[in-house]
């Protein structure tokens, strides 16, 4: 038998094409099941007969074709857009120069206005201690809202997330909206309803085979195997997820058995307990539910390519599908486990984490936002569909899978144990779903007016559940599409979920040097360089920046959300990175420290995301060349006062307790 199926439609909607990332020379699954039904058209047959060199050229010549079909259309329309950018940078350029006038003055007026505005601060602080028992009141509402969902993890808070805690900023009354999704409708009843209405399992669906990928020469799935493997790594989910799906499909047409297999390390990076407590616990839901489905789940310790190859041929294994990520870390595991693999398996991999695979969005990093955004919103139409569900599995194991000792897994780890879980994200499939309906009713009108103020309650706070794959961004944007009456909020969401989010994919797949300077724009090397002798007023060492030891209390009240929450608001993420440059002795270590603090610290820590958001702070990535100035040279700047003009700082750090530091320089 062959691994894939590709005598069928290939787009998820129906849509016919010639596209086929699994070929088949021989008897593939098709034809056993059209053995059995005999309703396989002639004209699939002879598609089946098609190996899989020519079925690739036929794909290449044919996307090839219609890229150059669109890349004049999508020039035409980039310049009009390039316009529209040019207008708002020069608007940023007016905010600069205004930042430049006023940033000389900056550690005078800061100690003047501490004089003059401590009485206005005292009325804030008593001002914000009111709103935060307010606030108080509609925690308790969420936790009678996550406690009425029935399946909810038992560990971990359920209460809402830090924005809506502090109280910074009320919440106007929500009014009842006429939309789609009734709040008296459970939303985990409502998406299983929806799934099963669209097929009762993946194996009628017509699966859009650009989403897969080979990656052995091995094609064939041997004779006579017991089952399928799904290992999984960074979609650590089971429902909405198309690699556990396509696993699922070649399994049931090949009537073998299903495993999901995670491989658990003891360390990545410098990931800290707050993150493996986040993932284990999440694994944990993912346990319970292949029980309930008859899928076996196996938890090993150690690296994949260590423990697969013995799995496989103990449970005699017919073919391995894997997630995708573009870091080079998995990368390499994936190097690796390939080669231990018996020859003879076949291991192929689906992009589970983009709307649009990134391989089939682009094949070269972009530049910007602005030249990936009409490549991927020109795909959107053949990826952005419904899903399928993953059905209870119909071909029992001969072998069951061992009930996994979580307590030992926990003790397996070798992190540093002292970065504690955080209280207000529960980890888990059925919490990331309920924080993302908890978004849809009561953030989304306000997010496209409200995102970048740090006082706001206007976040969809999903980015945890989003890096540990346990939900998915595609379930997340079809879910915000219903609401459509929050249109500016549905686009600005679909904005960042989207486009920016996968332009990071981008960016750590075709640059190995994601996270460092040799990853940055020549323009962006040059002028860093240039300045890099520039004097620097405050220099701090890591554990100063990491205790929110500075003489800013806006930078150390993010360091503190940080620590606390596992998490900053991503205005001020970017304030905080650009003072790490300006703090540093060089633009070197000052990406080695935000890239330390951001994944020991930040649940969404060694995540595309994280790599990008710093090198678009201190290298430039993704953006332009600004007016010159010292430390900076080109790269965007940010300050205090800047700050000041968009929210209440004084707010934010009452909140917080960041305090201004008194800056030692004899002990530099």
């Amino acid at each position: 038998m062959k691994f894939g199926d590709p005598a069928e439609e290939n787009t998820d909607s129906g849509m016919a094409s010639n596209e086929s990332s699994l070929p088949n020379k021989n008897d593939t699954m098709e034809d056993s099941i059209s053995s059995e039904k005999n309703e396989d058209s002639s004209e699939e047959k002879s598609d089946e007969k098609k190996d899989l060199s020519e079925v690739d050229k036929d794909i290449e010549e044919e996307d090839k074709n219609s890229e150059q079909n669109k890349d004049t259309e999508e020039e035409n329309k980039d310049t009009e857009e390039e316009n529209k950018d040019t207008e708002e940078e020069n608007k940023d350029t007016e905010e600069e120069n205004k930042d430049t006038e006023e940033e000389n003055k900056d550690t005078e007026e800061e100690n003047k206005d501490s004089v003059k505005d401590n009485e206005d601060e005292k009325e804030e602080v008593k001002d914000s201690k009111e709103e935060i028992k307010e606030s108080t009141e509609d925690t308790e509402s969420v936790k009678e809202d996550l406690d009425n969902s029935k399946s909810l993890s038992k560990s971990g808070s359920s209460e809402e997330p830090p924005e809506s805690q502090s109280g910074l900023s009320e919440e106007p009354p929500a009014k009842k909206a006429k939309i789609e999704n009734s709040e008296s409708d459970d939303i985990h009843s409502r998406l299983k309803r929806s799934r099963e209405k669209l097929c009762p399992s993946v194996k009628e669906f017509k699966f859009n085979k650009k989403r897969v990928r080979m990656l052995t020469k091995a094609e064939d799935i041997p004779d006579g195997c017991n089952g399928i493997v799904y290992w999984m790594c960074r979609d650590q989910r089971i429902q909405d997820n198309w690699a556990l799906l396509f696993a699922q499909r070649l399994a049931l047409k090949s009537k073998v058995s299903l495993h999901v297999v995670f491989c658990l390390i003891p360390k990545l990076l410098d990931s800290s307990y707050r993150h493996f407590d986040f993932l284990l616990k999440g694994l944990q839901e993912v346990e319970k539910e292949c029980q309930e489905l008859n899928i076996q789940f196996h938890l090993f310790p150690g690296y994949a390519r260590d423990v697969l190859p013995d799995f496989i041929e103990k449970f005699n294994i017919g073919g391995v599908v894997t997630d995708f990520s573009p870091l080079r870390t998995q990368i390499q595991w994936i190097k690796d486990t390939k080669k231990a693999l018996p020859k003879k398996i076949p291991m192929c991999q689906v992009d589970a984490h983009n709307i649009v695979p990134c391989w089939v969005t682009s094949d070269k990093q972009e530049y910007s936002a602005k030249t990936i955004r009409k490549k991927i919103h020109n795909k959107l139409p053949d990826f952005l569909t419904k899903f399928p569900p993953v059905c209870r599995h119909t071909i029992d194991s001969e072998m069951k899978a061992e009930e996994v000792d979580w307590e030992t897994a926990e003790k397996s780890l070798e992190v540093d144990m002292d970065v504690e879980p955080v209280k207000w994200a529960t980890p888990g499939t059925r919490a990331g779903i309920q924080t993302l309906d908890q978004f849809c009713r009561k953030r989304l009108k306000y997010y496209a007016d409200k995102r970048n103020d740090p006082n706001s309650p206007s976040l969809s706070n999903l980015s945890p559940w989003l890096h540990f794959g346990q939900i998915s961004a595609q379930r997340c944007v079809l879910e915000v599409k219903t609401y459509k009456k929050h249109s500016q909020g549905v686009e600005t969401f679909i904005e960042e979920a989207v486009v920016r989010r996968e332009l990071s994919d981008n960016f750590c797949f075709y640059q190995e040097n994601y996270d460092t300077l040799d990853g940055a724009y020549s323009w962006a090397r040059t002028t860093l360089n240039d300045h890099k002798k520039d004097k620097r007023h405050f220099v701090y060492s890591t554990q100063e920046f990491e205790e929110a030891r500075t003489h800013d209390d806006l930078w150390n009240s993010a360091q503190i959300q940080l620590l606390k929450e596992g998490k900053i608001h991503g205005f001020l993420r970017m304030y905080w990175c650009k003072k790490i440059l300006e703090w540093t002795a060089s633009p070197e270590d000052a990406l080695k420290v935000s890239l330390y603090l951001n994944d020991k610290y930040s649940l969404d820590g060694t995540d595309p995301n994280g790599y990008v958001g710093c090198m678009w702070s201190i290298c430039g990535i993704h953006d332009q060349g600004w007016a010159e100035r010292d430390i900076f040279g080109k790269i965007r700047f940010m300050n205090y006062d800047g700050c000041k003009r968009k929210f209440n700082i004084s707010a934010f750090v009452a909140f917080y307790g960041g305090k201004k530091h008194i800056y030692n320089k004899s002990s530099k």
